[in-house]
């Protein structure tokens, strides 16, 4: 009878057990999948069996195409912790500066050297170096666009292979998929898996104006993956993977990858221009959710509405109002935010296109000419200052930003490192309105002012979530 006693508890004991261990796990949250440090420290039960021939299918022809271009990615970058008063900083006293290692992936884009990867895996490295058949070469930064997570790298070599470049317009959910990559240090690893979904919106790209449409995949994609390649069954390069699904920071079922078709016209405008040519219309959209059409009676989900309309924008001269919901872009269906910010980011300044809408559930149609994010058709060629002074790197903010936020003034800091904006404790991505009451405009005016004033300074701006902040310190 003990025993009988014994076994019933062990039981129990078990089943509780397991049900805390399931109820402790962490939410399931949307993570970045480049490697923390340049170790090879991992946990082995984190791999993922390759595909096995219960899927009657041979990736060996992909993986023999793919595998070669797709390169291995160092970074190195300076982080500065500091004391707790301005006096540390003015007397160098009080801070600690670490060396921080990451690593990640990334696909040869063509044989002259030119490398696609995701701009959260190179962003604030001071160094950074590809690894193509266990050569390491330095890399320079072409050009980044936080918009898509995508940057574009340039080494000094010929004759690189790359990949022929698929679409992703074509791809079908259910297609079989190769996802190559350097996960935890492994060099030149291939999972397989289908196309789950397409037109995912995550909303993990923190920028102004983010792009998400992204591909969803069930190929087994972990830390490290992020700026490998995502291939179809012919080889060809249709997505670059960026993210995972994960409770534990590991795959555990879905992966991300950036559409190769907004992948060629983000580096295309980088290589060319050294910026991304994004075309605006004036105005802004949101998804249609039950809520929001419970609230309007809407009783097709499909489009988008309109929220923001800039002031003697594009959109506003063509007669949309706010509320109105867009279903068509030149006669393509909108089935949501996704799709609509992807057919916007094929298209460029000057491009006329027609929207077809729904106002008051009449359908209207309107045509309106793209502009660049400063009101205009011409090429953008923005650049950042990098100021040695200030330590830290800026650029001027664009009008159509200026509009959205409110603001007539603005220099963005793009990078701080150990300075003195560091020491004010201002974040990347604060926007400098003005400097004692000036209005500023250009970084040459933010370095000039900070080089030479002295007394009592003030420096007026919004964070990223656009909250106006002041900060005052003096200058001796």
């Amino acid at each position: 009878m003990n025993k009988i006693a014994f076994l019933i508890v062990a039981l129990i004991a078990g089943f509780l057990g397991g049900l805390t261990t399931y109820w402790l796990l962490p939410p399931q949250q949307i993570t970045y999948i480049q490697n923390p440090n340049s170790t090879n420290s991992y946990n082995t039960s984190y791999l993922q069996a390759e595909s096995s021939n219960e899927h009657q299918e041979d990736f060996s022809q992909a993986s023999a195409i793919g595998t070669p271009s797709v390169v291995f990615i160092q970074c190195e970058s300076t982080t500065t912790n500091y004391g707790a008063n301005m006096f540390d900083w003015i007397f160098g006293g009080g801070a600690n500066t670490n060396q921080v290692a990451s690593s990640g992936s990334g696909v040869i884009y063509s044989g002259d050297g030119y490398i696609v990867t995701n701009h959260h895996v190179i962003n604030n490295a001071d160094k950074i170096e590809v690894v193509i058949n266990k050569r390491n070469y330095p890399a320079s930064v072409v050009g980044k666009d936080p918009n898509t997570d995508l940057a574009v790298l340039k080494i000094n070599e010929k004759n690189l292979p790359y990949l022929k470049i698929g679409s992703s317009k074509n791809l079908k959910v259910g297609e079989w998929v190769l996802a190559i990559g350097n996960p935890f240090n492994l060099y030149s690893t291939a999972t397989a898996g289908i196309v789950s979904a397409k037109a995912r919106n995550l909303n993990i790209v923190h920028s102004q104006f983010p792009i998400e449409s992204f591909i969803q995949t069930d190929a087994a994609i972990n830390p490290g993956n992020s700026g490998g390649a995502l291939v179809n069954i012919k080889g060809e390069l249709i997505g670059v993977n960026t993210a995972i699904l994960s409770r534990t920071g590991s795959y555990s079922g879905y992966g991300f990858a950036v559409p190769i078709d907004i992948v060629k016209k983000v580096v295309n405008d980088i290589i060319t221009y050294g910026e991304v040519q994004k075309a605006f219309g004036g105005l802004e959209v949101s998804e249609i959710s039950s809520a929001l059409a419970d609230k309007l009676k809407i009783k097709d989900y499909n489009g988008v509405i309109v929220n923001y309309l800039q002031k003697d924008g594009a959109a506003e001269k063509s007669g949309l109002k706010k509320g109105d919901i867009i279903i068509k872009i030149n006669d393509q269906n909108i089935e949501g935010k996704s799709s609509y910010d992807e057919l916007m980011s094929y298209l460029n300044p000057g491009e006329k296109i027609k929207i077809t809408y729904k106002s008051n559930e009449v359908i209207n149609e309107a045509s309106l000419i793209l502009t660049n994010s400063e009101g205009t058709t011409e090429i953008i060629k923005r650049s950042s200052v990098v100021s040695s002074s200030l330590a830290s790197e800026l650029e001027s903010v664009s009008k159509v930003e200026k509009d959205k936020r409110g603001i007539s003034s603005g220099v963005r800091l793009i990078r701080i490192k150990a300075g003195i904006f560091a020491q004010l404790g201002i974040k990347e991505g604060f926007i400098i309105t003005s400097i004692n009451r000036y209005p500023t405009n250009t970084p040459e005016e933010v370095i000039e002012i900070l080089e030479k004033i002295r007394g009592k300074v003030i420096i007026d701006g919004v964070d990223i979530n656009n909250m106006r902040t002041q900060r005052s310190f003096v200058l001796n």
